[in-house]
């Protein structure tokens, strides 16, 4: 057997390193586990609480104001049907948002938004300024606490795969009708009924419409707003609109972590050079042993490998070959664990391949040793919202109100950056119905969008109002 070489030494170095970094963040995790499980008690709500909640949702209800803002989304269905296909019209692939981020923010002028515009990042923004701001003068999300309302740009389709929408009676069908043009078009509806119906609530509201959501987005706009943005500090609570549907509500935001590994080798041709190392049998190794890694039923936690590319031609071997792997979880330790089998499984594949590859003849290209780089191309960070959360109380009042049967549910959304700073956050679906989500046929029926605009608006108002 050959001398361990600096490929292998440097491979166990980073295994090593990448053991220790692992370990760190399992720790730390525990520690705020910790902190979590000996605080909890302080945010307990009184036995009360769901009772006066449901009544400031009753008091609410009952106002002249939100009565007309009803009207206006029973009256106006024709006008959110023209916004839905008009976005739903715009190209917004991930990277590629930027027309459509244009339309979102004149539309928002045109609402009567203030301080209307696109962010560095790319996200359409504009403020719905609170009573408190509006008698002091502020301008809005200068000091007071605001609620972040939001619905992302982004498609998972190319530009090219956007056609022309088709409209029939209720029913829209065009790539990203659901996922996430209904969402914009809901928070353009919510925006236009407080308009109309002369709504202001108690404390500013910062309307987003925020790129980045789907795939390698790796919620960059939503990353942003809470990390870069001058008023991030000032976000207390954040509705999150995405997709169809009346009755979800998504607590819990499921963590993921994306990886590209990459195997690299001399190449060479099938014949003269066989026996040099193959980058693909390397990585077929590496595959097979991620597959039987034993994973947790609870919390459940799973991985795909959903892209594989590499080689020239059938009588050649390659010099290059990728994997991409996605790998989930409800939970960050389980994912952190997973990725250092992972790692584990690269590690040792290679050093396999290069240990068998001294016992060959070298061929026109000699023996260099296999290569593998392992990129973090995407992470989502695992976080829950807390049972007793204030945003989760009212919305269930809502829904009690308005007698929506709602179940809770867990997904992999904008809000799992708030939730995994600690503010609380939902994300919701904009109403009607929905199918075929990400594939060409995707569509969206508007049939009863109506109770899904009514439901938001309270929650809305609900939220921006003081905490008593």
């Amino acid at each position: 057997m050959p001398d361990e070489g600096p490929l292998l030494s440097r491979g166990r170095e980073r295994a090593r390193q990448l053991h220790d970094t692992i370990s760190d963040r399992l720790e730390a995790v525990d520690r705020r586990r910790r902190l979590a499980s000996t605080t909890r008690t302080r945010f307990l709500m009184p036995p009360t609480v769901a009772s006066s909640t449901f009544q400031i949702i009753s008091q609410l209800a009952g106002l002249p104001a939100v009565h007309r803002a009803f009207q206006w989304f029973h009256l106006q269905e024709m006008q959110l049907r023209e916004w839905h296909r008009q976005v739903a019209s715009i190209p917004a692939p991930p990277f590629g948002e930027a027309a459509r981020a244009r339309w979102v923010a004149e539309q928002f002028a045109t609402l009567g938004l203030e301080n209307v515009g696109i962010d560095e990042c790319g996200n359409a923004l504009g403020w719905m300024r609170g009573a408190a701001n509006a008698q002091t003068g502020q301008e809005p999300g200068a000091s007071r606490p605001c609620t972040l309302f939001s619905a992302h740009l982004d498609t998972v389709f190319p530009a090219e795969a956007i056609g022309h929408p088709m409209q029939e009676g209720s029913i829209l069908r065009i790539p990203g009708a659901s996922d996430n043009c209904a969402g914009i078009t809901a928070l353009l509806g919510i925006a236009a009924a407080m308009r109309a119906a002369g709504l202001r609530p108690e404390r500013d509201i910062l309307f987003a419409c925020n790129v980045g959501e789907e795939g390698e987005g790796n919620l960059r706009g939503m990353r942003h707003i809470f990390s870069k943005s001058q008023f991030a500090a000032r976000i207390h609570s954040a509705v999150i609109l995405d997709g169809a549907g009346t009755d979800m509500i998504v607590t819990q935001g499921l963590g993921s972590k994306r990886f590209r590994i990459t195997i690299s080798g001399p190449g060479g041709h099938s014949w003269t050079d066989a026996g040099v190392p193959n980058p693909i049998l390397v990585l077929a190794n590496v595959l097979t042993a991620v597959g039987r890694i034993q994973l947790p039923g609870s919390p459940r936690t799973t991985w795909n490998v959903g892209h594989i590319e590499g080689g020239t031609s059938i009588n050649s071997i390659p010099q290059r070959v990728e994997a991409r792997i996605d790998t989930r979880s409800t939970d960050t330790v389980p994912l952190l664990q997973l990725e250092e089998h992972i790692h584990d499984a690269v590690v040792i594949a290679v050093e396999n391949a290069n240990r068998a590859a001294g016992d060959v003849p070298s061929g026109n290209h000699g023996s260099d040793p296999i290569q593998f780089e392992i990129a973090t191309i995407g992470e989502r960070p695992a976080a829950a919202l807390r049972e007793d959360a204030r945003i989760l109380s009212t919305l269930r009042a809502v829904d009690r109100h308005l007698q929506i049967r709602s179940h809770v549910s867990t997904a992999s959304t904008d809000a799992n950056i708030p939730l995994s700073l600690g503010i609380e956050a939902v994300s919701l679906g904009s109403g009607g119905s929905g199918g075929g989500v990400h594939t060409l046929e995707e569509w969206f029926d508007a049939a009863g969008r109506d109770l899904a605009l009514r439901r938001i608006l309270l929650l809305l108002l609900a939220l921006a109002q003081p905490e008593v």
